[in-house]
This record gives structure tokens, sequence and C-alpha cells, in this order.
């Protein structure tokens, strides 16, 4: 029966679909993700960005994994077919050597397409951390009634910090850039800000100051709803590495290096806030952070 001679060279591809259900297996090994054993949410400064990280380390690890054994795969099940065919069929083999070669092209630009992802969340990381790091000063005792958030979600993103002071509140958004290079070879690191993008030496962005607006809209809107108060929130951007230039800046937005960040924020004063509110305020973040947290956990993995 010719249905058999291409039914039997399936068995030659068991022992390449065991190796692959066993690397399968294998990937939880990289989920790198632990859970706090009291009634507390776990959450550092990039909490976010560490979990796409390790989503991309996982994805670097199947691709580099899954990519052999599924490019041999039309290779293996043609020398099967050798074993059940009394003449050969060049244009099949052909075909055969053809699939490899476009998954082994798929795959490897896979794997550049992993390497360039997690090259860039390591960049944004390391920024999120040292930017974290300076908003940690910030928290002292009862004499300086200070508070930040790291990772605060809304509705459809992230907020990278929120800082309550006795002041007002900021939401604080951080962006990794990799610094540019001129044509005599020297770091050209200075960006101009103006009202609705940011100017580097060699190309503009307009999206992170619409989010550093975005995330203080909506955290104005909803710190009205819970405390039935306005809330005087104010955005800052910080370009760790970067010199900035304010000249033609809008006043809505502070965009900073990050040096001294915590220094400057005590400086502000987006406008007055009571005890009562300042306290309130912290109580809801801490709400939220929770209740989102206890979200995940309790979502279904896929």
């Amino acid at each position: 029966m010719v249905w058999l001679e291409y039914l039997l060279p399936l068995i030659f591809l068991f022992p390449m679909a065991a190796m692959g259900s066993i690397v399968l297996a294998l990937r939880s090994l990289h989920d790198a993700r632990v859970n706090s054993p009291f009634n507390a949410p776990l959450h550092e400064p990039g909490q976010a960005l560490r979990s796409r990280l390790d989503k991309a380390f996982s994805s670097l690890f199947l691709n580099g994994a899954l990519g052999p054994i599924v490019s041999l795969a039309p290779l293996v099940y043609g020398m099967g077919r050798m074993l059940f065919v009394q003449r050969q069929d060049w244009v099949e083999w052909a075909l055969y050597g053809l699939l490899s070669t476009l998954l082994v092209l798929m795959f490897s630009l896979l794997l550049v397409r992993d390497y360039q992802r997690i090259r860039r969340l390591k960049l944004g990381l390391a920024c999120e951390l040292a930017v974290g790091q300076e908003l940690e000063r910030l928290v002292r005792p009862d004499a300086h009634p200070y508070y930040v958030f790291h990772d605060i979600p809304t509705d459809s993103f992230t907020i990278d910090h929120v800082v309550v002071t006795p002041h007002g509140v900021f939401v604080v958004e951080t962006r990794a850039r990799t610094l540019a290079i001129g044509s005599d070879g020297k770091e050209l690191n200075t960006v101009a800000v103006e009202r609705e993008r940011l100017r580097f030496p060699h190309w503009q962005e307009r999206r992170p100051l619409h989010k550093t607006r975005q995330g203080v809209s909506w955290l104005s809107h909803w710190l009205k709803r819970r405390c039935g108060v306005n809330v005087p929130v104010r955005g800052v951007l910080a370009l760790p590495g970067w010199q900035i230039d304010t000249s033609e800046a809008a006043p809505d937005i502070l965009v900073v290096s990050g040096d001294n960040l915590a220094r400057q924020l005590t400086e502000l004063k987006p406008g007055p806030l009571d005890d009562a509110i300042h306290d309130k305020i912290i109580n809801v973040l801490l709400e939220r952070a929770k209740l989102m947290e206890l979200k995940h956990l309790r979502k279904p993995s896929v």
C-alpha cells in the first residue's frame, strides 16, 4: 500500500519527538519567578522587566534547543523513506532539503531576535535598577514621610515608579537608550527635550513623553476616584546616562538624567497635600499593588 510508504518513516521521528518533549519539560527551569511565603507581594524595581527578561531567556532556550531538532526532522523523515521505496525521487529529496533550509533560517532569525531582545531588556533593567536605587534614598523614618512604589499596574500598562511625598505625587518613567557615536568616534550624550518629542543625536522619539503624560493622567483620575479630592501629580522622565537640554521643554514633564533624582523630588512641590490624604494615597496604592499581584498569581498558566 502506497500510504504505508509515507506512514512508516514516521517511526524515525519518535526519538526526536521524545527529545523535543524533554526540552519543553525543562523549560520550567528558566522560570526564575518566586512567590513570598507571607501575605505580601514580592516587588522590586524593574519587576516587569525582570519578568520580560525571564520570558526572553525561556524563548532563547526553546529556539536554541528545538531549532536543531525541528530542522533535522525533514531529513530524518526522508532517510526513513529510503528504506521503504524502491525508486528514489530526487525532487522529493530536494523538497526535504529545502524545508530543512527554511527551518534553519527561521530559527536563526528567531535566535537573533531573542539576542537583541535580551540585550535591550538588560539595558532597560540596568537603568530601572539605577533609578530605583536612587529613589530608595527618599525612604526615611517618620521624620521624612516619603514612599516609593515600583511597577504600579494600570488598566492597560505599567508605571515604572510612583513616588509619594508630603508635597505631591510623582510618576517616574525610565527609558534606556544607547549613547550615539559621532563621526569622530566619540560618544554623543546630549538629548534635547521639546514639548512633544525627544531629539537624540541621530533620531527622535515621542512615545516616552506620551507614556509619561498617560501615566500622570491615569494616576490623577484614579486617585481622585479613590480619595475624593484632586491630588497633585507630576510626571518625571529619567534618561540615565544622558545630558538633558530642557531649554525648549514643556513645564508639565520633568526630564532628568537620574543623577540626584531623590534630591530633585524632595525640592519639587506640585501642590498642597495634607497628612490624611497623604496617608490615604499610600494605602490605596498598597492595596492596588497587592490586589494586582494576587490577580496575577491566580491567573491560570498557559
